[in-house]
């Protein structure tokens, strides 16, 4: 790769900007293919959503963390990882404000997004645990983090199990939206979907990387704390597909996808801690980040709270037409990252 630190930092800005652009740009056509093979597969959107959309639009993201960890520089890494998990629970307080029939939390009711929700809050409680310990390390790796990645796959299969087998099955009203309001009408095969989606994938890892390097250049050139640019810069940046494709699949009305995809990727986001400890050399990685950082773990489990809770009450109209859970998480994120900028 090329060396960027050499380039000035009306450059690096322009680097970033571009690199934001390309994901944000690339998102949109993510975001119909998963509709599609989540149709084609029979897997369903919820399921889908949250490994395949959710995974593949967080590649950007954990290039961006495991490259910065591998950098030396954890609290960026860790707090690109959180920051990423909130910012993209707010997205779903946009959609919501978008979507004007009803609450969309009422509409998209599924099993599956909350099994999934209850799985990511263990997965980032489970480095606060880890941060409370002792900081020990096999071969520079914390032993919590094999655990957080078998926690992730189990969640996957009990995922899985609820979408095939549902002990509970939420009850269906006028507004509810079932995948079958949804078909799928891609022309073009199912190979060439798969492929199509690997390509953009690549395409936007490689966005991820650029977003990385440059956000830990600009931290330092602009004296701005790595956890404010991991949190508030980086996290966005790199969460910005699942803006795109979240407003898309709500566009198209395949709401179970949207919902799911921002959870799902929400878990994949938490595997970016245990591959940041990996690719940290200087021990536990859950060592190496501050109290600031940890603040951002508190504000992701009580926006996923949130959200579990509109999904479980399934408010039909809120105010200004919208979830009251969408009124917390835009109120919990905006605090956030406002006390955040003023602390510097």
């Amino acid at each position: 790769m090329p060396d960027i630190a050499a380039l000035s930092t009306g450059t690096l800005l322009g680097l970033f900007v571009a690199a934001a652009v390309v994901i944000a740009l690339l998102g949109t056509r993510m975001a119909g293919i998963a509709d599609a093979l989540a149709d084609r597969t029979g897997l369903g959107e919820a399921l889908i959503g949250s490994v395949l959309l959710g995974a593949g639009t967080s590649i950007s993201g954990i290039v961006t963390s495991v490259s910065t960890a591998a950098s030396g520089h954890p609290e960026l890494s860790v707090s690109n990882a959180m920051g990423g998990i909130a910012a993209q629970t707010m997205f779903l307080a946009l959609a919501d404000i978008a979507y004007r029939k009803v609450n969309l939390e009422h509409a998209a009711a599924s099993a599956v997004n909350l099994a999934q929700a209850n799985i990511l809050i263990i997965l980032v409680a489970l480095p606060i645990l880890a941060w409370a310990t002792p900081p020990v390390a096999l071969l520079g790796i914390h032993p919590l983090t094999p655990v957080l990645v078998a926690g992730y796959l189990i969640g996957l299969h009990n995922a899985h199990s609820v979408h095939r087998d549902p002990m509970w099955v939420p009850r269906s009203t006028p507004d509810t939206r079932d995948e079958a309001d949804d078909p799928e009408d891609d022309p073009h095969r199912t190979s060439v979907l798969a492929w199509s989606f690997a390509g953009l994938v690549a395409v936007v890892g490689l966005a991820g990387w650029i977003v990385g390097e440059t956000g830990t250049l600009l931290s330092g050139r602009l004296g701005v704390s790595e956890t404010v640019v991991g949190a508030l810069m980086t996290a966005i940046v790199t969460s910005l597909p699942e803006l795109v494709t979240t407003t898309a699949a709500v566009r198209r009305g395949a709401l179970q996808l949207a919902v799911g995809g921002i959870i799902g990727g929400n878990m994949f986001d938490a595997l970016f801690v245990a591959a940041s400890d990996v690719a940290y050399r200087g021990g536990s990685i859950y060592h190496a980040v501050s109290e600031r950082t940890l603040f951002w773990f508190a504000v992701v489990l009580l926006m996923t709270a949130v959200l579990l809770m509109g999904l479980l009450r399934r408010e039909r109209q809120g105010p200004g037409g919208i979830g009251w859970e969408s009124v917390l998480l835009l109120t919990l994120w905006i605090g956030g990252a406002g006390l955040q900028v003023a602390l510097g």
